[in-house]
């Protein structure tokens, strides 16, 4: 094989196929081997353990998900560029022709995205042909796993700035690569964020984005028009909607300034934004300065900071959420078989037990609307005043139903976190709520134990 590197490395959908991890396509010529590539099989993504300091997650990057299996192909360059590499020498030949006949073709269930989800409780299931429900596993959780992060920090950030504060997804620059950085600004406008300064992800979803402007051009145009007055000046000339940003020198001295010129009829201010120092006095001494003037603070900023300015009285009228917001603790999703050709399966290993079977989560509400508890059952079982979350949402690798609005995401966002238990929102020591499992499926994990005991009691009888 010779070696040709791609130094550009973008993704292009005709290549979605090859983003797998190896043992996907390896595992695939070994069904394809042992004839049962076709099998019926039901595999189900969710999270054993919520990252520490979660309460719930908000499930999120389904959109995605759906637009990748329905372009999920091998092209015959994609044939061609397995075969180059000679791993695949000794698979059958019929691996090959399995790969080019066609495109993804199985049912997919989900929760909508914005719902509130627990440990334990699948995000989606995929009931497919063996080969095609395994082949897909890396995909789906590099998507649903870092937009079900990004999403559940969006929406911890709204629940404590509260409805009327501005929020603004600013962490392009600190996203784990360009494309996470287009995923990370949608999850965030999906979990309840005003705007992004992200211009391509802003287009692509039909918003404005927004921005104000860096330290280097304040230094610039100060070193070469000879003041920070002249630099602001300049700036909001071509830009007077533009909030000014403020603390690159003498943050008090600068926002005394402004106040001259606006008293003077020289300028109409829309905002001004701190990015250091001690944004809480800071917000305030401006506030006494400008009033009236919207203050917008940056730097580093998480949902633990929001609390500590609002309890310390800042006057802050928005927040840019950046590294904290894109990055974190991750969410580790897991994509597990539960059932193939009908029978139930499951995992026993120590510390990563899954449960057997197509499940279905019900939720139960009290009469103020809140959640006060879920059930993880089995898709056969109809629980009397329970409320079943996951729904079909593709027959036969085509969609049910258009990909829904932001807004109309953000809006159930908003109400999955309104709905939770007070214990469950709080940021500090959160009190998740248990997953109870339902008599049948406790005893279908029972009778799955025991088979596979069974079984391994008879093998070694042989």
């Amino acid at each position: 094989m010779t070696t040709v590197e791609d130094q550009e490395l973008t993704l292009h959908p005709d290549d979605y196929s090859l983003l797998t991890d190896l043992y996907q396509l390896t595992m695939t010529a070994c069904y394809v081997g042992e004839e049962i590539e076709q099998r019926q099989a039901s595999f189900e993504l969710f999270v054993r353990h919520l990252p520490r300091g979660f309460g719930y997650l908000i499930a999120m990057g389904l959109a995605q998900v759906l637009d990748y299996l329905e372009k999920f192909r091998f092209g015959s360059n994609q044939i061609e560029l397995l075969r180059s590499i000679g791993i695949f020498s000794g698979a059958p030949d019929r691996f090959w022709s399995l790969l080019a006949a066609t495109g993804f073709r199985g049912d997919v269930w989900a929760v909508p995205e914005g719902t509130a989800i627990f440990a334990n409780e699948p995000i989606l299931r995929v009931e497919a042909p063996l080969w095609q429900a395994q082949m897909i596993e890396t995909y789906l959780l590099n998507t649903i796993n870092y937009q079900t992060l990004i999403a559940t920090r969006s929406a911890r950030l709204r629940d404590v700035a509260g409805p009327d504060a501005a929020l603004f997804e600013f962490g392009t620059r600190r996203a784990f690569s360009p494309q996470a950085s287009l995923w990370a600004a949608r999850a965030a406008l999906a979990a309840g964020l005003n705007a992004t300064s992200n211009v391509l992800a802003a287009l692509k979803l039909g918003r404005k984005p927004v921005g104000t402007m860096a330290h280097s051009l304040v230094m610039a145009l100060t070193a070469t028009k000879g003041s920070e007055t002249e630099a602001f000046a300049a700036f909001h000339r071509y830009f007077p909607g533009a909030p000014l940003l403020i603390d690159t020198y003498d943050t008090i001295a600068a926002a005394k300034q402004l106040a001259n010129q606006i008293q003077a009829g020289e300028m109409r201010l829309a905002g001004v934004r701190i990015d250091s120092g001690n944004l809480a006095s800071l917000s305030r001494q401006v506030r006494q300065l400008l009033p009236g003037v919207p203050i917008f603070a940056s730097g580093d900023l998480d949902e633990y900071r929001i609390v500590e300015l609002k309890e310390a009285e800042a006057c802050i009228d928005g927040y840019g959420l950046g590294t904290q917001l894109v990055t974190g603790p991750p969410v580790n999703g897991v994509y597990k078989l539960v059932e193939i050709d009908g029978i139930p399966v499951m995992k026993e290993a120590t510390g990563k037990v899954t449960y057997p079977g197509r499940k279905q989560i019900f939720r139960q509400y009290n009469q103020q609307g809140e959640i006060c508890q879920d059930w993880l059952g089995l898709i056969s079982e109809t629980p009397a005043n329970n409320q079943p979350l996951m729904k079909l949402v593709m027959k036969q690798g085509k969609r049910v139903e258009p990909p829904e609005t932001l807004e109309a995401i953000a809006q159930r966002t908003a109400h999955s976190v309104t709905s939770l238990p007070l214990a469950t929102r709080q940021i500090h020591q959160p009190t998740t709520l248990p997953v109870i499992l339902s008599s049948q499926l406790n005893a279908l994990t029972q009778e799955t134990q025991q088979r596979a005991r069974d079984v391994r009691g008879q093998g070694v009888r042989e």
